[in-house]
């Protein structure tokens, strides 16, 4: 590709609503690396251009692919104010970052309220047709009956796909290759068998296939191809995914156990099939340098692993401040706005926006981000930690409806000690979860008495208490009898330190009927509610058997 190429020969407009956020979603880590958003993400994207240098005309809302010139250089500076002077939407460089002058772009960039971006591994032809699809794929319609969806979620697309069309689903690359297939119980055909056996159709039968025409007969069309059922190999339909031109893979379905396919299948395949497409995008651009990068990160957090091998895959500094933040919702909640990845996918972004060197760990439901070429400054770099935390928090809860809270680690002097950093922050998120704290960011020292707390429950986790204490005795009460209470009553009295108003508010009781649960408890156990040793072992058996720390009792 010359530099002089324009956004005449392959020029694509996106559609309506796709934003900045939605494009980079699609196209996935492995294409595009968001340096710095100062006009933030829910900029709308109208378009993308490769720069002409001879003719250097930019268009609002587009996205200008900088092919030539080095981001290091004054030209740079140059084509990013401009960009901005436009309207454009943000301007993307090779892949080289001089650490050197990146302060200065990054500076024209918030200047000029443009976003700068950054080219993987692609070459620019590779990325001008991936933009192109990614584009066109942003703003697809989404998959009838298929909610809660994770993008790149390719089983799952392939098990609504199948529910829609009564059929068995595979989803394949352009290579043949199986990417997905639906959870079918019902027996299957021989030929889908071999399919999903050898994850890819059986080199003899793409041979025949393609002798045959039906691969240029699929990739030139939009329309489903259909074959009757033939003796044992059932009916079957295929139709490509393409996005922008590009075609991205195919979804076949097959007729299972002698069973007809749904009336509309032909229909609902083809309106899959568009819906597809940021799917199979999202699953290509993902390479398998973005795995590498998070595999690292990974052992290095836990401990076992190097930091000059992340160092070198992900680009960072080995020797410069960084911490780890841990993140998450402490809800379970799940569908579309709760889904781990979605987190995953978000924190990456607004990080990458907020102008942040970060890698992003799956925790299992929660997310670990190691944020790197923090300020030499110990005193400074917190205080950037605490501000990220406290910006990924509150933009977090507001795109995923679930309150995201952040246990922030120590600032470190470089990664070899990442490790040590993740391991406090993950005490802190766990006391701010355990305990309900409305705070969404705190620091082991912020949370010091929780942990604490925590570290002796843990430590009693395995003791065995002598039989017959009070504790015991009152709840082996209330299973015997309904209605009795004195379990929770004894919990509130603890709780509130004593004062029985309170502890009766929080249980929604009168006062007089505390003092009779109170009067109970006495009575039935023996528990002297004056003896301090009595009170600190019924506390720490009620908090062992809530399974560590709930925060203040409930109704």
């Amino acid at each position: 590709m010359t530099e002089s190429r324009d956004h005449a020969e392959w020029g694509t407009a996106a559609g309506p609503g796709v934003t900045l956020e939605r494009l980079l979603s699609v196209v996935g880590p492995g294409a595009l690396e968001l340096d710095t958003a100062p006009g933030g993400l829910a900029v709308a994207v109208g378009g993308a251009t490769v720069l002409d240098v001879l003719a250097p005309e930019v268009r609002p809302g587009e996205l200008v692919l900088a092919v030539g010139v080095a981001a290091g250089s004054a030209q740079a500076v140059d084509v990013v104010r401009r960009a901005g002077a436009a309207g454009a939407c943000g301007v993307v460089f090779g892949p080289e970052r001089p650490e050197g002058t990146l302060g200065v772009l990054r500076s024209a960039a918030h200047e000029a309220g443009t976003a700068v971006l950054f080219r993987t591994w692609y070459r620019w032809e590779e990325l001008v047709a991936v933009l192109r699809a990614g584009l066109a794929a942003a703003g697809a319609p989404p998959l009838p009956a298929a909610g809660g969806l994770v993008l790149g979620d390719l089983d799952g697309l392939a098990d609504a796909v199948a529910a829609l069309v009564g059929g068995s689903v595979t989803i394949e690359d352009t290579e043949s290759r199986v990417l997905a297939y639906s959870s079918t119980e019902e027996n299957v055909d021989e030929m889908r068998r071999l399919t999903i056996l050898g994850r890819r159709v059986p080199a003899w039968r793409v041979a025949a296939m393609r002798d045959a025409g039906f691969f240029r007969a699929l990739w030139t069309t939009d329309d489903v191809l259909h074959r009757r059922a033939q003796g044992d190999n059932p009916e079957r339909l295929v139709c490509a995914v393409r996005a922008g031109g590009e075609v991205l893979g195919s979804v076949w379905v097959a007729a299972v156990a002698g069973r007809p396919l749904s009336p509309n299948a032909a229909q609902a395949l083809r309106a899959a099939a568009r819906a597809a497409a940021p799917h199979l995008l999202h699953h290509r651009t993902r390479g398998a340098d973005s795995r590498l990068v998070e595999d690292a990160a990974r052992a290095l957090l836990e401990g076992r692993g190097s930091a000059e091998v992340l160092a070198e895959r992900a680009a960072l500094p080995a020797r410069e401040p960084c911490a780890v933040l841990a993140v998450g919702t402490g809800t379970g909640v799940r569908g579309s706005a709760g889904e781990p990845s979605r987190l995953y996918a978000l924190l990456a972004l607004h990080c990458a926006a907020l102008g942040h060197r970060i890698v992003v760990v799956p925790a299992g439901g929660r997310a670990l981000v190691l944020v790197s070429a923090l300020e030499q400054d110990t005193d400074r770099a917190r205080e950037q930690v605490t501000a990220l935390g406290t910006s990924l928090t509150a933009r977090l809860s507001a795109a995923t409806g679930a309150p995201v809270r952040a246990g922030l680690g120590e600032v470190v002097p470089g990664l070899a000690e990442a490790a040590r950093s993740r391991r406090g922050a993950e005490q802190a998120l766990k006391a701010l979860d355990r305990t309900g704290d409305a705070r969404p960011v705190a620091r082991v020292e912020d949370v010091a008495d929780t942990i604490g707390v925590l570290h002796v429950l843990e430590a009693l986790r395995d003791l065995e208490l002598p039989p017959g204490t009070s504790v015991a005795r009152l709840a082996a009460v209330d299973a015997e009898h309904a209605g009795s209470r004195l379990v929770e009553s004894l919990r509130a009295y603890l709780y509130h330190f004593g004062d029985v108003r309170a502890a009766a508010r929080s249980l929604s009781l009168h006062p007089n009927t505390m003092r009779y649960w109170l009067g109970r408890i006495t009575a039935v156990s023996g528990l002297d509610l004056g003896s301090p040793d009595a009170r600190l072992l019924a506390q720490l058996q009620l908090r062992l058997g809530d399974g560590e720390g709930r925060g203040a009792p409930g109704p």
